[in-house]
């Protein structure tokens, strides 16, 4: 190693040139120790990226938590949307224990569909006289006794009634099972009359017409578009027609009322204006809410 120096290697360092190198030396030093030191700084901030980094992933999380806290809170306080929903559904069956319909809403409900057609000239003809009405059903009657109350001179009309073509008494409701329902309930009241069933359900138009037209009928009980279809050829004549009693209170499975069904409402107004309300006006005919 000696040899590789070369000869008085040690006076190098008095040369100018020596010096120089020192100090090149000493400022890479710096610098390495520069550069280790922010390599150290970078390792030790490192950590603490992750650490900040962590907090704001759980921040992220708090929202959701924070959310799912409150919509327990809303649900228990009924303030969130979710028990909203639920009150809604209370709310109909709040209205399934309101009071029975009155003829007040027989009227509203025709004014409702009627005052975009017609004028108001129009709608004067339209109205129901008070005299028109039944008693209210207070919802303790069964069918039969309401029948009772309201109709005290059945037997008797039964008795007199001879024509063809014509019927005493339409009840109109909303379903073909709600017909067979309703005939069950009339065991006690129908006497000696004669029942028709006016629905569309595996019945044809032609069959219901021939009973109408070959034999004498005192009641018939059917959904109101299978009634406005026989008046409209003339199997049903409105002359001795007495009463028209609407199935008005009784409520389906989703407790929905006959005049709930938009279809069914549209068909009844058909069937007011196809005679029922004329024959109202002139006194010869009475309508019942049951």
């Amino acid at each position: 190693m000696g040899d590789d120096l070369g000869e008085n290697w040690w006076e190098d360092g008095d040369k100018p040139g020596a010096s120089h190198t020192d100090e090149d030396n000493i400022v890479r030093d710096k610098k390495k120790v520069k550069s280790m030191l922010k390599q150290a700084s970078s390792r030790k901030r490192s950590p603490q990226v992750v650490d900040e980094q962590a907090p704001k992933l759980k921040k992220k999380k708090q929202p959701t938590e924070c959310f799912l806290a409150k919509s327990e809170e809303e649900a228990g306080s009924g303030e969130g949307p979710k028990k909203q929903k639920r009150r809604r559904k209370k709310k109909i069956s709040d209205i399934a224990e309101s009071g029975p319909g009155t003829p007040d809403d027989l009227r509203k409900m025709i004014q409702k569909c009627l005052k975009s057609k017609r004028l108001a000239i129009e709608m004067e003809e339209c109205s129901l006289p008070d005299s028109c009405f039944l008693p209210v059903n207070d919802l303790t009657h069964t069918l039969a006794s309401y029948l009772k109350e309201s109709c005290p001179k059945w037997a008797k009309l039964c008795k007199n009634h001879s024509e063809r073509n014509s019927l005493l008494m339409l009840i109109v409701c909303g379903s073909a099972h709600r017909v067979l329902e309703l005939i069950r309930l009339l065991t006690s009241f129908k006497g000696n009359c004669r029942i028709l069933k006016l629905f569309a359900k595996h019945i044809k138009v032609e069959e219901q017409v021939k009973w109408l037209r070959n034999g004498i009928n005192h009641l018939g009980i059917g959904t109101p578009g299978r009634i406005k279809t026989l008046i409209e050829q003339d199997a049903i004549s409105l002359d001795s027609l007495k009463y028209v009693i609407f199935d008005w209170n009784w409520r389906d499975q989703k407790l929905r009322r006959m005049m709930d069904i938009p279809e069914i409402q549209q068909d009844t107004i058909t069937l007011l204006e196809s005679g029922i309300i004329a024959a109202c006006r002139a006194g010869s005919l009475k309508l019942g809410l049951f």
